[in-house]
């Protein structure tokens, strides 16, 4: 006998067939919207999302594309020098995750996961936690991101997607240029 997660699961095979009605709706509203239950909720259980007080969900809308900036006109150089490119480092799940946290500011981020995507744009849900509450203070599971050190760690790279953007899968003989960061070893002088 197959529970409900199985099916949830299975639908999300063919995600084409569950997020395509829904586009519409997504692309009229705001980039960043507070929804009432995940999307994904088969996804969301396993990333650790709960249906209790403290438990928040956002929707979060991202620009698809390169990070190609506009040329800057009138400065009296050609054009193929006037346009920006800079290459990104981080992965559009942990931009999302910092511009939903950027809105909801007094709720931290635990997770997040992909829910659709069309010609323009990612769409991403992100679980955000509230670490004032007491039902996440005295939760066994949950109690760990009250503490301190996990203040703001979306923006500090601790989330599992910034943890992927930074290289932090790899582990042994690859990971030995990449941890704790490049930053951190050009300091130390090696």
């Amino acid at each position: 006998m197959k529970g409900m997660y199985h099916y949830v699961r299975e639908a999300w095979k063919k995600p084409k067939s569950v997020y395509k009605p829904l586009l519409v709706g997504w692309r009229k509203s705001n980039a960043v919207v507070k929804v009432d239950k995940p999307l994904r909720i088969d996804k969301a259980r396993a990333l650790g999302y709960k249906a209790k007080k403290g438990f928040v969900v956002a929707r979060v809308r991202i620009k698809r594309g390169g990070r190609k900036r506009p040329s800057r006109m009138g400065l009296g150089r050609r054009s193929k020098r006037q346009t920006i490119r800079k290459t990104l480092k981080m992965n559009y799940k942990w931009v999302a995750e910092q511009r939903c946290a950027r809105k909801f500011r007094n709720l931290e981020v635990l997770n997040s996961y992909w829910i659709g995507k069309d010609g323009k744009h990612y769409f991403y849900e992100i679980i955000l936690v509230d670490t004032s509450r007491p039902e996440i203070q005295k939760d066994k599971n949950m109690k760990w991101i009250c503490e301190k050190k996990h203040k703001r760690r979306v923006f500090r790279g601790l989330t599992s997607a910034a943890r992927k953007s930074r290289g932090l899968r790899k582990k042994g003989k690859r990971a030995i240029k990449i941890r704790p960061s490049i930053r951190a070893r050009g300091r130390r002088g090696k």
